[in-house]
């Protein structure tokens, strides 16, 4: 049995365990959030912006999928459940309370070396279905190639703002939001072309097969997310993202069979203009958040 020795500064109690390998322990607060329209990284992203000038909050677990936060915390529930509700995401507190808990020092060379895989795979394939849509006249294989990239942009934005001040990330994070925007109008303006012009159907094939592709890249991003099992926010941001490309590549291979049975290009630019108004959506949110 190690020895401990007990310490206040805060208003947090740490509790030092001595020659048993557990570690450091730490009395706080456990707020719980319900924050209904929370669905995919973007509201993660744009909370974690609103909450980074709070020293007092030591962690955040999000769970996208139930549409909760949890923060541990000393004291300031109520600036912080007005920052959160600022935002206008419909959040309430599901409850709080104090527990004790073993303050860890991150690894972050696993989770980061996992970022860059999924980031690189999401911009590989956002240059394939790029290239291969305008090629075969697929605004589905193109917005969905948008949204590859803002998946990119979203990983991309995580790694570079570890450690970094709070003004660096509204910098970078309102260039990921323009940036965005200015592809998505792009997008909207072509559908708009295509919808009133005489165009040929896109090449049913083509958007059939690179969905196909992009579906297991998007799956091996999936599986290689959940394998890690991690419990840290931007992983389980990028599950639910992750989650959200598989059901819009299955909607391209859809998209693409419709062609094929009417003859028609308006399948492809259905799906394509679904596709850019998420990439506006979550465009808006940075932008919002950045300028805060």
């Amino acid at each position: 049995m190690g020895q401990f020795s007990v310490s206040k500064s805060r208003n947090v109690t740490y509790i030092n365990v001595v020659g048993n390998g557990i570690g450091q322990f730490s009395v706080m607060n456990k707020t719980t959030f319900e924050i209904t329209k929370m669905d995919c990284p973007s509201e993660e992203r744009l909370i974690r912006m609103k909450l980074d000038n709070f020293s007092n909050i030591k962690n955040l677990d999000f769970d996208l999928e139930k549409r909760r936060l949890t923060i541990y915390h000393n004291g300031l529930t109520n600036e912080i459940e007005k920052s959160i509700g600022d935002l206008k995401l419909n959040s309430k507190i599901i409850g709080t309370e104090e527990i004790t808990t073993d303050i860890k020092i991150e690894n972050q060379k696993n989770e980061r070396q996992l970022l860059w895989t999924v980031l690189l795979i999401n911009f590989g394939f956002f240059a394939v279905e790029s290239v291969t849509g305008l090629i075969s006249k697929s605004m589905g294989l193109v917005a969905d190639s948008l949204d590859m990239l803002a998946d990119a942009l979203v990983y991309g934005l995580s790694l570079y703002a570890v450690g970094r001040a709070i003004q660096a990330k509204k910098n970078v994070a309102r260039l990921s939001g323009y940036f965005q925007m200015i592809l998505a109008i792009i997008g909207f303006i072509e559908v708009i072309r295509r919808f009133v012009s005489v165009d040929s159907p896109p090449n049913y094939m083509t958007m059939i097969i690179v969905s196909i592709f992009a579906l297991i890249g998007n799956g091996i991003c999936l599986y290689l997310l959940q394998r890690s099992k991690s419990n840290e926010a931007h992983m389980k941001a990028s599950m639910i993202f992750t989650s959200n490309d598989v059901v819009i590549n299955m909607g391209v291979i859809m998209a693409g069979g419709l062609v094929y049975f009417f003859n028609s290009n308006k399948p492809d630019l259905i799906i394509g203009t679904i596709v850019f108004v998420i990439v506006t959506r979550g465009a808006f949110r940075i932008l919002k958040i950045s300028r805060e």
